[in-house]
């Protein structure tokens, strides 16, 4: 599979749909992962998700006849899944497990891109505008609208500390994969990384007993987490880092909350509220401003 041209404006119609596919099926995955940790302890679930997708990717390799590669970008590509997907869902179900709720890790998360376009500009890798730094500063201001009312002071500092972890762990994993991992194969690239992230949750997944029930609720919301998020979800990501700036793909992050809303009010039967409506908007807005390629560049 050829890389495309690094970079590639944002503004084709191609990156639009491919940024819209990701948040929508990213988004799913709350939901499916809700389900998930209430019939399973939640490292072993992750254990679960990750080492199926893995011979899935795997299988697909085989079946496409993927060529081999230098042992550094497998090395790369498996820094990337730990970073990625062991560190910062490992991190972030724990702190579930530790009494955090959904909008404490919203918003903890939702920083995430902000970090990625502070960190990328003190190295030099990318420049950010004036607008555009207004747009992320829009978009997280939309996350804490859309969580406001889920935020309290109950939240144990150990959960947030946890959460800091994942938050470390996505934003690494985002540059690390755009600088060292983005011109693998895709399949390739993916069974690297989903069999890192087993190899590591694994120890602690034994831990937990191996926890998880035969209900059908389970299974099904493991194969949702499979097909769609892992599969779907990380194949649009992949595709997404090698096409663009690490901080346009992670701008994307600040419609994961409001989106995620709305797919909670339609599937669980969760409120809506005019100040979730309102933090829809702002972090609409400030994702178009921080992605948008004619945003001027600060001198």
């Amino acid at each position: 599979m050829a890389a495309p041209a690094p970079d590639t404006p944002p503004s084709s119609g191609r990156d639009a749909l491919l940024g819209i596919g990701f948040v929508l099926v990213w988004c799913t995955g709350y939901i499916a992962g809700k389900v998930a940790v209430a019939h399973a302890a939640p490292l072993t679930s992750l254990t679960l998700r990750f080492g199926i997708a893995a011979l899935v990717f795997g299988a697909l390799a085989l079946v496409g006849r993927v060529g081999r590669c230098r042992r550094v970008d497998l090395l790369h590509s498996a820094a990337t899944g730990v970073l990625m997907l062991a560190l910062h869902f490992g991190a972030v179900y724990v702190a579930f497990q530790w009494g955090a709720n959904a909008g404490v890790s919203a918003l903890v998360i939702g920083a995430m891109p902000l970090l990625v376009a502070l960190v990328a500009t003190l190295d030099g890798s990318e420049r950010l505008g004036a607008w555009r730094w207004f747009g992320m500063a829009l978009g997280l201001l939309g996350v804490a609208l859309v969580v406001a009312d889920r935020v309290d002071g109950a939240t144990p500092l150990k959960a947030w500390a946890m959460l800091a972890l994942g938050l470390v762990g996505i934003t690494a994993g985002t540059l690390y994969q755009k600088r060292h991992a983005a011109h693998l194969d895709m399949r390739l690239g993916l069974t690297v990384q989903n069999a890192a992230a087993t190899l590591v949750l694994l120890p602690f997944a034994l831990l937990e007993g191996f926890r998880f029930d035969d209900s059908a609720a389970f299974h099904g919301a493991l194969a949702w987490l499979v097909l769609v998020n892992s599969i779907g979800g990380f194949a649009l990501l992949f595709l997404l880092i090698r096409r663009g700036a690490a901080t346009r793909v992670a701008a994307l992050f600040f419609l994961m909350p409001p989106v995620t809303a709305v797919f909670g009010h339609l599937t669980l039967g969760e409120h809506l509220t005019w100040l979730k409506g309102a933090g829809f908007a702002c972090a609409a807005i400030g994702v178009w401003l921080a992605t948008r390629s004619e945003a001027p560049r600060a001198a």
